[in-house]
């Protein structure tokens, strides 16, 4: 059914809510049982760390396909197939006592989180409203963004209680409950004006080799800052334990990534509205380099542990964000999903990497070491971001398209 569809609350809501359970549930799992599970299986942490890589290697070579099925399809049965395969991964995970069953399970957790995750939802939201997604895409990171701060505790509680393994059996349970709020998102299409380019893009180049520089470009951000969200899922607490901070105290600063994200977020959708996606973008990576080198300070100063959490959060909830806007005003919002996957495709690769990547450069270099790393990689897509923003003429806060 195409027509001009215009995003009801209540589909904000259920996606909103499948969002915060199944971030917390997949891409957060590793963070909170990762050390548990090298202790109980005696594995090496690249091995066990090397799961959650083979789980984004699978989220990128399936993302071209999974665009294309919501653009096709919509995302309401695309969705809830990957919350059944959540609750599936999770409860492999949980039966797992050698690796081939260990990474199996992280496969199929893999293609699950690329069919429920943002970039899923991003893609549904596109197909409903078109250049009218914006502002439900930032609502639904709200969710999103809070999801560490909820399911890291109750993760750790829940394995106090049963162990990791029976923590697991719970969260497939968490995850067959986003199966209806899936089920809720509507099969409409919009159906109005392909999208345009940003006012004032110009370059002197060709149309399609301007293009394609502005792809590379928006693709370079996109693989630094998956790489250094990948890494800091996996590696954040550990980090800051390896930097003298008590564990427990670690975890609990950890969660103040998710409440710099939701904090960012919420004033995004407050006050944001006459802001240019692109200049948003700019101003969320600008909040990377600054986190890292905050935290740098954490052994002489505890403090910065939990400014360098806020800030980190802040920044990368923003990047989410800017990650599902900017390719609205880039590129054709008709075939958002489709075009989008490929894009994103490099940057799920590359993250893959990062878990073993930055488990190799703590265990041989040390804490600090990975940070500045984190740092030099936030710089560069800083450099890159403001290429883009350059390259593309957005210069006027109000050039954003209000919904």
């Amino acid at each position: 059914m195409e027509r001009t569809v215009s995003i009801q609350r209540r589909t904000v809501l259920c996606i909103g809510f499948g969002q915060l359970i199944c971030w917390g549930i997949s891409y957060y799992l590793i963070g909170a049982f990762g050390e548990m599970i090298v202790a109980d299986l005696g594995w090496s942490r690249t091995l066990v760390y090397g799961g959650f890589s083979a789980a984004l290697v699978v989220m990128g070579l399936s993302s071209p396909l999974v665009g294309r099925l919501i653009d096709e399809h919509g995302g309401r049965t695309v969705m809830a197939a990957g919350s059944a395969l959540t609750a599936l991964g999770c409860v492999g995970l949980a039966l797992s006592h050698g690796v081939w069953s260990y990474y199996a399970s992280w496969v199929c957790l893999g293609l699950a989180m690329r069919l429920t995750l943002y970039e899923a939802a991003f893609a549904a939201l596109a197909r409903l409203g078109g250049p009218e997604a914006r502002r439900p895409m930032s609502q639904i990171t709200l969710f999103g963004g809070l999801s560490s701060s909820v399911f890291w505790p109750i993760g750790f509680f829940l394995a106090g209680l049963f162990t990791w393994r029976g923590a697991l059996i719970a969260y497939a349970g968490f995850a067959l409950l986003t199966v209806p709020l899936y089920l809720a998102i509507p099969s409409d299409r919009y159906s109005g004006a392909a999208g345009k380019p940003i006012p004032g893009a110009s370059s002197g180049q060709s149309p399609a080799r301007d293009r394609i520089v502005t792809a590379f470009l928006f693709c370079l951000v996109v693989v630094m800052t998956n790489v250094l969200s990948s890494a800091m899922s996996a590696h954040m607490i550990g980090i800051l334990e390896g930097l003298g901070v008590a564990a427990a105290t670690a975890v609990g600063i950890g969660t103040l990534r998710g409440i710099g994200q939701f904090c960012a977020r919420l004033g995004e959708v407050l006050f944001g509205a006459r802001l240019h996606p692109l200049n948003l973008y700019l101003i969320a990576v600008a909040l990377l380099p600054i986190s890292f080198a905050v935290g740098a300070m954490t052994p002489e100063i505890l403090a910065a542990a939990f400014v360098f959490a806020l800030l980190f959060g802040a920044g990368n909830g923003l990047v989410t964000i800017g990650q599902g806007t900017v390719p609205l005003v880039l590129f054709d919002p008709a075939t958002y999903g489709a075009y989008v996957g490929k894009l994103l495709l490099p940057g799920f690769l590359f993250s893959a990497a990062s878990p073993l990547l930055f488990a190799f450069v703590v265990e041989r270099f040390g804490e600090r070491t990975a940070i500045g790393v984190c740092c030099g990689m936030a710089l560069v897509a800083l450099g890159a971001v403001a290429l883009l923003r350059r390259r593309n003429g957005a210069k006027h806060d109000t050039a954003r398209t209000e919904t």
